[in-house]
């Protein structure tokens, strides 16, 4: 499989993974929720990144690109809004067009690297990297890289704003448990 043909299913696969999971207006944030994406980046690390660079400029934008997708994933998931559902007390998120543009742009803009890379600008960036040092395979894991840092971070900033969610007034964080023959529960308060 071409590198192309990598970074376009990579790309396909985590922007249908976070829109369908965290775009509209009542999303309940469950351990799946937060489990599912890095399960998902776990499945991609060993099929799709080919060995990590150790040194030089390569090692510097794999380092660059991880950065870079680790704070788009802090901004993408300060463009949710993270509360408390009304109903059910339960942890719940809103995500709406502005979210969506983010991931929308950035997996588009990767893309079209990707495709410039080998139809517009190729031997410009094959110059480059031979005048740097920097591998084919360096320059596909940096991509991977960024992909899944902005979907870790993401995630990680979805559950920990949820878990700091303040209690409101008529919900409890103890589990329920039944009654045993005869026992009076009080309820909560």
């Amino acid at each position: 499989m071409s590198s192309l043909d990598t970074t376009l299913i990579l790309n396909a696969v985590v922007l249908t993974v976070v829109l369908e999971s965290d775009l509209g207006p009542h999303r309940k944030i469950s351990w799946l929720r937060v489990a599912r994406p890095i399960v998902t980046a776990a499945l991609i690390v060993p099929f799709f990144l080919e060995r990590f660079t150790g040194a030089g400029t390569g090692l510097l934008i794999e380092v660059a690109a991880t950065v870079g997708g680790s704070l788009l994933g802090l901004l993408a998931g300060q463009l949710m809004t993270v509360y408390r559902s009304p109903r059910t007390g339960l942890p719940t998120s809103r995500a709406a067009v502005p979210y969506a543009a983010l991931w929308v742009v950035v997996i588009g803009a990767r893309t079209a690297f990707s495709y410039g890379s080998q139809n517009w600008f190729g031997p410009q960036l094959g110059h480059w990297m031979a005048a740097n040092s920097v591998t084919a395979a360096a320059i596909t894991d940096s991509l991977i890289l960024m992909a899944i840092a902005m979907l870790i971070a993401r995630t990680l900033s979805l559950g920990i704003r949820a878990a700091v969610l303040p209690d409101p007034a008529g919900y409890t964080t103890a589990p329920a448990r039944p009654a045993m023959h005869g026992e009076q529960i009080p309820e909560a308060g």
